[in-house]
């Protein structure tokens, strides 16, 4: 199979819904879905090794991101949603079985695919974000809002439509270049929480990033995710924020379920969803997990663990996929 260009990758439309999708090598297929800010182009590590050992690695930009479509309906965002659409895109790539990996938002896409369409998941790895069978107990907006009176929140502040944007847009490549600083495994990001929320923006509360390059990210790879929000707008990704609430409905029929696939967890031990989520949820996800096959926490790395220590995610992930992709 001929690869597709690995900055823009290839477009396909199934259904009136067009996807971008990179697309590497042949064989056992790999999805990688990535999260907030992010695009196919977020895997660009893994694309090679995948490749080399047999795989065939398809990351698509996920809705609402990059050169795919951006649905207008807040429902299409929903875990549910994505994930049929997912196997759709699985159909028309005449991929029968694949193991899926979700990255931040990713993660929650992955393992509702799991779930509702187990004959098709070959096997689950999670990045940064564990399993959690639990809905929240109450509506999560209402939630962030609670927490938003003495924290700065950005699940609160991307709410509501137009406000990040109106900040964000105009500064897309400050933006992304101090966030992905603030998330990696060189910065406390729960430093961001002590800033009150009344009156601050985002961009008030991150901290200043240094210059690149950085051991994990150059000034050529930070420019091709500046300029691609720059075309684009957050908006796309942020729909997946506005979509808590939906995806708390729509989750219903799964609280509490168990992953029967073959799952694969890693993260860096500095992410803030780790320190934020604390032992106590890795010990859910185990419980819940019953083909649990490992959980890594990776000394030093922040919350892109798949760029900051690309090298053994890799090493992690090719001897995983190896070992369930013929199962």
């Amino acid at each position: 199979m001929t690869a597709s260009d690995p900055r823009r990758g290839r477009r396909i439309d199934i259904d009136g819904f067009t996807w971008n999708i990179h697309d590497h090598g042949a064989g056992p297929a790999v999805i990688l879905c990535h999260g907030f800010p992010g695009l196919g182009y977020s895997f660009r590590h893994q694309f090679t090794p995948l490749a080399d050992a047999g795989h065939r690695a398809v990351a698509p930009d996920m809705p609402g991101y990059g050169r795919t479509d951006r649905p207008g309906a807040i429902e299409e965002y929903t875990n549910v949603a994505v994930a049929d659409r997912l196997i759709r895109l699985l159909d028309v790539l005449e991929i029968d079985r694949a193991v899926f990996l979700g990255h931040d938002f990713g993660a929650p896409v992955a393992w509702t695919t799991a779930l509702r369409h187990p004959d098709r998941v070959a096997g689950l790895v999670l990045l940064a974000v564990p399993y959690a069978p639990d809905r929240m107990p109450a509506r999560p907006s209402e939630i962030f809002r609670a927490l938003a009176d003495e924290h700065f929140l950005h699940l609160h502040y991307f709410q509501e439509p137009g406000v990040a944007e109106a900040e964000l847009d105009t500064r897309p490549r400050e933006f992304l270049q101090r966030l992905f600083f603030a998330l990696s495994g060189g910065y406390r990001y729960l430093d961001v929480w002590t800033h009150p929320s009344e009156g601050h923006g985002y961009l008030d509360v991150l901290p200043e990033a240094p210059d690149l390059p950085w051991s994990w990210l150059t000034e050529d790879e930070l420019e091709h995710y500046a300029a691609e929000f720059a075309r684009t707008g957050f908006g796309g990704g942020l729909s997946w924020y506005r979509a808590y609430d939906a995806n708390w409905e729509a989750s219903r029929s799964y609280e509490g379920a168990r992953v029967q696939v073959p799952t694969l967890f890693v993260a860096g031990d500095r992410d803030p969803v780790i320190a934020m989520a604390g032992a106590a949820a890795l010990d859910r996800m185990r419980a819940s997990v019953p083909d649990l096959r490992g959980v890594h926490l990776l000394e030093g790395a922040g919350h892109f663990v798949q760029m900051e220590r690309w090298d053994r995610v890799n090493d992690l992930l090719v001897r995983f996929v190896s070992g369930v992709a013929g199962r």
